[in-house]
């Protein structure tokens, strides 16, 4: 064990991608995902050696990523300036290596990660609709109530039941999940950006979290509804979820300390204004 221990190096490394024209992180057969690109760069760089990756976090179609941690066992002869130029040299130009740390052998991507934070862009303006933003934005192209949208969101905050928003789910591990942050800001002149950070993340969770919402600052249904959707069984289901290209990994966390949860208290506006 302990040659073989010597014979290797782990690696952390933090990847942007634009999800786009991926059928999501996860290997799947006959279609194009990060993970398959990521393991075919590998295997590449390695003369032909396969390696496996483990990520934080399987991201869906169409969803990106500008803080996707991986990690990933090496022959030891690589380090982390070697692995990083290799790796950049021959991935597609929508897959990015933005950091490659060393880390201890026994580091697990996924299982050491304590947290994840996401944002979701929603594009109220007339130029949501540009080539230039629609790709990663949901191009809404209305007015919403900005003060209705902060409400909803303060109410996902803590721990609660999250079955209502996932489309599928892991029976053996439960539906609740602890949101430690849930707020909306201003996104430049385009529109909004919500973020969320939660010990876990089921599937689709964000996305229904942000299309309620909306639907609450359109209106189109009362904010106690999520409070509903939040609790027992009432009958009543989500709105729609929001489409995927607007939605992007941001952070993984493997420090406790860093996922204190924010105040009941605070004030909406002063959220709003807090990304």
């Amino acid at each position: 064990m302990v040659a073989a221990e010597a014979s290797e190096r782990r690696f952390r490394l933090t990847l942007h991608y634009d999800g786009e024209r991926f059928h999501g992180w996860q290997v799947q057969p006959s279609v194009r995902t990060v993970q398959g690109e990521v393991e075919a760069a590998l295997a590449r760089i390695t003369g032909g050696r396969p390696v496996s990756v483990i990520a934080a976090g399987r991201t869906d179609t169409g969803v990106h990523a500008t803080g996707q941690v991986v990690s990933v066992a090496m022959p030891a002869r690589w380090d982390r300036t070697s692995l990083e130029r290799a790796l950049n040299a021959v991935l597609p130009a929508d897959v990015w290596v933005a950091a490659v740390d060393e880390a201890p052998l026994a580091f697990h991507a996924r299982f050491d990660a304590v947290g994840r934070a996401y944002l979701y862009h929603v594009g109220t303006a007339r130029s949501a609709n540009s080539p230039f933003q629609r790709r990663w934005c949901w191009p809404l192209g209305e007015a919403i109530d900005f003060e209705r949208v902060c409400s909803a969101a303060a109410r996902f905050r803590g721990t609660h039941e999250f079955s209502a928003f996932a489309r599928s789910g892991q029976p053996e591990r439960g539906y609740r999940c602890t949101v430690f942050r849930s707020e909306w800001s201003e996104w430049g002149a385009s529109g909004y950006e919500y973020r969320v950070v939660a010990n876990r993340f089921l599937h689709h969770m964000v996305r229904y979290m942000v299309g309620t919402m909306i639907d609450v600052a359109r209106g189109r249904r009362p904010v106690d509804d999520v409070d509903m959707l939040l609790g027992p069984g009432t009958g009543i289901v989500t709105s729609p979820p929001a489409p995927a290209n607007g939605l992007c990994l941001v952070r993984v966390y493997y420090d406790e300390t860093e996922l204190a949860p924010e105040p009941e208290s605070r004030d909406l506006h002063a959220a709003g204004r807090g990304a």
